[in-house]
């Protein structure tokens, strides 16, 4: 009889004499992410709950716990573990009364696809940065939401720092698409 570690440590393991065959190097981790690891986040409802929140926008800590309605620690020791494994980045921001605040925010798009049968257990892990909507740093996000709150609350100086943020990202982009039109010309 095979035991699990037997499995995870054989890359093709011979099904006829019952065992399970493993495509790929399971134990290998692909840019940092193990995928032993990928499949403990996402096998607790909490941290899938906790990924999905971060989809819409960075969040901190009592944010994230309010929304849930679980306690800080505990949402604090699913945030580490998701951030060690590399799902998620961190950044702090300054606010204006007390400690800096850290946000919590995805880091790039995981595709986790797992085909399970009578002689196949087959995990393939892929990040595709390119397709990947990627939002601003944690202080630039803040400092956005900062200006939407402001907005919101009828401070309507905030609309022209608004639009030099508009204007930066524009400028921003402009330079991005330059370097690489010229980087793609030179090749």
């Amino acid at each position: 009889m095979t035991n699990s570690k037997d499995i995870k440590q054989n890359k093709n393991v011979d099904s006829s004499n019952g065992r399970i065959e493993i495509r790929g190097n399971y134990t290998d981790p692909l840019d940092g992410i193990d995928k032993e690891d990928i499949l403990d986040v996402m096998g607790c409802k909490t941290r899938r709950d906790i990924i999905n929140l971060l989809r819409e926008e960075p969040m901190f800590v009592s944010e994230i716990s309010n929304e849930l309605d679980i306690g800080q620690k505990a949402i604090i020791e699913h945030l580490r573990a998701m951030e060690e494994i590399g799902i998620l980045n961190s950044s702090y921001k300054k606010i204006l009364r007390g400690r800096p605040r850290k946000y919590y925010d995805l880091q790039n798009e995981v595709n986790i696809h797992i085909t399970i049968n009578r002689n196949t257990f087959d995990v393939n892990l892929s990040d595709d940065i390119l397709n990947t909507l990627q939002l601003p740093s944690g202080d630039e996000w803040s400092k956005l939401l900062d200006i939407e709150k402001r907005i919101d609350d009828g401070q309507l100086e905030a609309i022209d720092e608004l639009k030099n943020q508009i204007r930066l990202y524009g400028n921003l982009l402009e330079r991005a698409e330059y370097i690489l039109e010229r980087t793609i010309k030179n090749r």
